[in-house]
């Protein structure tokens, strides 16, 4: 039997950059709790084939095409939405990017491209989905906005990261000013900030991320899926509905150790 407070089956979610990664770990884990999921990517086949392998086992998992690095991203992957549902009850603002570059290397491009993806888009899309937000929000379940951010805006690490962590560091922010904004919408925004987790940014294998988590990370391993699914069940379950504003470290003690 499933704990009501926990229970989010039957809602409807978006998660930007649903195809790899942490984005995919939460769009599948979404999906086995009966949630209908939207899954954007910029590459329209793989998106649609990794939709499709989410859904594999059951449940609904549905491709919508967008490079939110682009600024009409936001309201193409927004309109793309607003043809298929008339509510949304779940944004998980995922979609990142990063950029190598010492200060001194670091090209112009890159750290747009990084602000962009990691920041402009996540505002502008959460402006252009506020209709459905506000029609999926209620005094007993309001609308919930999930920004993903990173412990690397929360510290600053021992390599330089410069438009990695400024982008993360104002989508903390971003987080607590959606929920001053949207309160009385019903609505509420929250941001976790992971550790490491094997993703296409975050290879845990390398032998210098193994060194870093041995070192740093006083649970001594990686982020797992069950990890940030569970984070995500209860921010987005009833559980959760009274959370608002924070952002919430999942990084095993990492950032409490430092």
């Amino acid at each position: 039997m499933t704990d009501p407070l926990f229970d989010i089956g039957g809602k409807i979610a978006l998660v930007t950059g649903g195809t790899s990664g942490i984005g995919r770990m939460i769009a599948q884990g979404l999906v086995a709790r009966g949630v209908t999921v939207y899954v954007s990517g910029r590459d329209p086949a793989r998106t649609a084939d990794m939709a499709g392998e989410i859904a594999s086992d059951g449940g609904t998992c549905i491709a919508l095409a967008a490079d939110l690095s682009d600024a009409s991203g936001p309201g193409t992957l927004a309109r793309a939405f607003a043809e298929r549902e008339t509510r949304l009850d779940l944004l998980v603002n995922n979609a990142g990017a990063n950029a190598p570059g010492r200060l001194a290397d670091m090209a112009v491009e890159d750290w747009d491209t990084v602000l962009n993806v990691n920041l402009r888009a996540a505002f502008f899309l959460t402006r252009e989905l506020l209709p459905l937000l506000r029609a999926g929000a209620s005094d007993e379940d309001p609308a919930r906005i999930i920004n993903i951010g990173s412990i690397g805006g929360l510290h600053v690490p021992n390599w330089e990261a410069h438009s990695y962590g400024a982008s993360k560091a104002g989508l903390h922010y971003l987080t607590r000013s959606l929920a001053k904004a949207l309160g009385r919408d019903r609505i509420t925004a929250n941001a976790i900030a992971p550790g490491p987790f094997p993703s296409r940014l975050t290879d845990t294998d390398s032998d210098a991320v193994k060194k870093s988590i041995s070192t740093y990370i006083p649970l001594d391993r990686p982020g797992e899926a069950d990890d940030i699914v569970g984070l995500v069940t209860f921010l987005a379950a009833r559980a959760g509905a009274y959370v608002n504003g924070a952002t919430i470290p999942l990084d095993g003690g990492y950032t409490a150790a430092l």
